[in-house]
């Protein structure tokens, strides 16, 4: 069966940028770094991500270039049966943050429904949060935002990736960008809007301290979905003429000024009406449209938000999505036809479990959570950290030769960051990935 391939490097870079930049460059990076000191969180998430997010962004994409296979096959195809259940860890691991994924991706259509007929429009934060309470603990309305998720990001892996991934990547992520522009346009120049702006660029260093700098590492780690599979699939449909480092520097940089803009767009319009930009996962749902409230043509800018949401949203839920179905198709030649189908039905049916968690079984918890929370600690916590880990000591100790080889100019000759590139693989990435993964399970 011939391997599917993007018919431009541009494909593959917005394919990829549309899978590091989905919900948490919006709702996650504007709240935790308010949480963390603003200026000097923005300073150490920058220097994180140009160092080892880049680093391990580029080795997953080069094994998944040179193997032209999905996690699975690449790890096994480069280390043997042992190292395949490295790859088997990705894909699930992909499988179980969507089935959970899926469930938030819907309350974006929810709110961008509520959005356009204005039933979330108010200045009430009380009221917005019994909104959002009420909605989440319902037995069967977020289901059907669930199933209207899954379904059109099973619509788009259906049509493959030229006519499906890329072509809706393309338009996506550049229209991600326009709305994001309009919506920063209008929060700068909101009344008092320059507090938050100040506070979001400007470091303070005196107030760097050790619990700063693990939450960013953890936050540059996982905004570039890197550790589950989605860059080595990714790269597996790359051409062997493909610069993989330009293109891993490119979807990086798209990826940070995306939580740049995020971080332009929330926090200057939530300083502006005194809400608390540290409020935690609830800003986007809860504070949010408190902020519209406040402004000019609120409908219309609230309606905008949430469908920009829900643009991020999708981006990545596709890619998640193509992690689980190139596996069934590498490893077993099913059709693609019947491998999104399956997959997406058993992702629709953990999800409905994960959404009831949050409501009418919200009761049944295992070591104090519930399965929407132990899925995504599982998943963020456990797997992501250590597919991070693996694929850095695979690329810096093992197969090292083949990665540099493809890497190299087309002379052949090395370039000047092969060194600093191999000791991120080998040494840096993998310590202060583990470091990360052991001060988030002391501090629990």
């Amino acid at each position: 069966m011939d391997r599917a391939t993007w018919s431009s490097r541009l494909g593959f870079v917005m394919a990829a940028a549309g899978s590091a930049v989905g919900l948490g460059a919006i709702w996650k990076f504007p709240y935790v770094t308010a949480q963390n000191g603003g200026g000097i969180f923005l300073f150490a998430y920058l220097l994180t991500v140009f160092t080892m997010g880049i680093s391990v962004m580029i080795a997953e994409m080069a094994v998944g270039q040179i193997s032209q296979k999905s996690p699975v096959g690449a790890y096994r195809f480069f280390g043997g049966i042992s190292w395949s259940a490295v790859g088997y860890t990705g894909v699930l691991c992909g499988f179980l943050i969507l089935s959970f994924y899926s469930v938030v991706g819907g309350w974006t259509i929810f709110y961008f429904v509520k959005s356009v007929q204005g039933s979330v429009i108010t200045s009430d934060v009380v009221q917005l949060r019994r909104v959002f309470e009420v909605f989440v603990h319902d037995p069967f309305e977020p289901l059907w935002y669930h199933g209207a998720f899954i379904a059109l990001t099973a619509a788009v892996v259906l049509s493959g990736v030229q006519q499906g991934i890329e072509r809706v990547s393309k338009v996506l992520m550049s229209l991600f960008f326009l709305l994001i522009l309009i919506l920063i346009v209008r929060s700068l120049t909101l009344p008092n809007a320059m507090e938050g702006l100040v506070y979001f660029l400007m470091p303070d260093f005196g107030s760097i301290s050790a619990r700063m700098a693990l939450e960013a590492l953890g936050l540059a780690f996982f905004s570039l979905s890197l550790g589950m599979g989605c860059m080595l699939t990714y790269g597996s449909y790359v051409s062997d003429d493909t610069n993989i480092a330009s293109s891993a520097a490119y979807v990086v940089g798209l990826t940070v000024l995306s939580c740049i803009m995020s971080g332009l767009m929330i926090l200057p319009a939530v300083f502006s009406i005194g809400l608390d930009p540290a409020e935690g996962p609830g800003l986007t749902f809860m504070t949010m449209p408190a902020v519209f409230a406040h402004m000019g043509g609120a409908q219309f800018f609230a309606a905008l938000f949430f469908f920009l949401l829900f643009v991020a949203a999708i981006t990545s839920a596709v890619s998640l999505l193509e992690v689980v179905v190139s596996f069934l198709i590498d490893e077993f030649a099913v059709s693609r036809t019947r491998a999104v189908i399956l997959m997406t039905a058993l992702i629709f049916i953990l999800g409905v479990f994960a959404s009831l968690s949050l409501g009418i079984w919200g009761g049944y918890t295992l070591f104090g959570m519930n399965l929407f929370e132990q899925l995504d600690y599982v998943t963020c916590h456990i797997m992501m950290p250590f597919g991070g880990v693996m694929i850095s000591l695979l690329v810096g100790w093992k197969i090292w030769g083949p990665v540099s080889r493809r890497l190299s100019g087309a002379d052949g000759a090395a370039y000047w960051w092969f060194g600093i590139f191999r000791s991120f693989c080998r040494y840096i990435a993998p310590f202060l990935i583990l470091l990360v993964l052991v001060f988030q399970h002391v501090r629990a």
